[in-house]
């Protein structure tokens, strides 16, 4: 696997930072897979999922998004997206898909998001209609409640203390809550992953782990209602196949509930190729998870069948 790294300014000239994986220079490529990872982690950490990826042919791409990584740039602006973060977020995204294309213009297209990327995906899937040729959500989930309840704690907090006040109340309520189903606790991150060496790197991790802004809050609430109105989601085009994946105890999508909401909201709203897989005692972070091999063969497997559509025409 060739790797190198690039950035690139989006709409407000923050600089974006890019990893790129590629298969070796004797191996043809057969398509491209960009990756939007999660909520305080880094993109770098898809690196393991990107070897597999790119041994099988594929061109990976994946950034740091605002407030992450090495675009934040810095432990001080962790968790800070700025003024409609999540807009230009997802904004960014598709600057990326674009400044991939110029290079790999006549191969097939995918988005796989993780998490927050998964909504961000969620966004993508109708700012962007048609741009790619297949969706992958990991870990992800459909339409939630209490979202405005949220929100108004977070804008008191805002009044009180500023946008950029990171809110210990906050964490507890939404990340710090997936931890109490699997009391007694080892880590305070032990909802991620079965694999304790997993949890442990992530928290081990300077770049992850980290608490987000109250104005980050603000933004994200915001950005998950809008992801589920009617009126964006009949954007997405009908033949845009799409498959999630999640553990089928990961709270963020309510212990596979909401992905099972959300794959029948897709098919409701008329999208033909939608497939979903949930793995029995998994948890959030399925590439991270004791059975992340089988895993990343079963995504993979999900891309060169229809890597294979796209070459017939079908």
């Amino acid at each position: 696997m060739r790797d190198r790294q690039f950035t690139f300014p989006d709409a407000d000239g923050e600089a974006i930072f890019v990893y790129e994986w590629l298969p070796e220079e004797d191996v043809p490529v057969r398509g491209v897979v960009q990756i939007a990872h999660g909520m305080a982690e880094t993109a770098a950490r898809y690196e393991r999922f990107a070897g597999v990826l790119t041994g099988a042919g594929y061109a990976v791409y994946a950034n740091d998004h605002r407030g992450h990584g090495r675009t934040a740039g810095s432990p001080e602006r962790f968790g800070v997206i700025g003024e409609n973060g999540f807009q230009r977020m997802a904004e960014a995204m598709g600057q990326l898909t674009d400044l991939i294309r110029e290079r790999f213009s006549d191969v097939p297209f995918y988005v796989f998001g993780h998490s927050m990327g998964s909504f961000l995906t969620q966004k993508y899937m109708y700012l962007f209609p048609g741009k790619v040729d297949g969706i992958v959500l990991s870990g992800t989930n459909g339409p939630q409640k209490l979202l405005g309840i949220g929100s108004a704690l977070a804008r008191r907090l805002v009044a009180r203390k500023g946008e950029q006040h990171r809110s210990e109340l906050l964490m507890r309520l939404t990340l710090g809550s997936y931890n109490r189903q699997f009391r007694p606790n080892r880590t305070p991150f032990d909802w991620l992953s079965r694999d304790e060496q997993e949890v442990d790197l992530f928290a081990a991790d300077p770049d992850c782990g980290f608490a987000m802004t109250a104005g980050f809050w603000i933004d994200f609430f915001r950005g998950l209602q809008e992801i589920h109105d009617e009126r964006n989601m009949r954007q997405i085009p009908v033949d845009m196949p799409v498959y999630l994946f999640s553990g089928e105890l990961d709270p963020v999508g309510r212990r596979g509930k909401g992905v099972v909401e959300l794959a029948g909201l897709y098919r409701e709203l008329g999208l033909r190729h939608v497939t979903y897989k949930l793995y029995p005692q998994g948890r959030h972070e399925m590439l991270n998870e004791i059975n992340r091999d089988a895993v990343m063969q079963d995504v993979l497997h999900w891309l060169d069948e229809q890597t294979a559509r796209q070459n017939n025409g079908s």
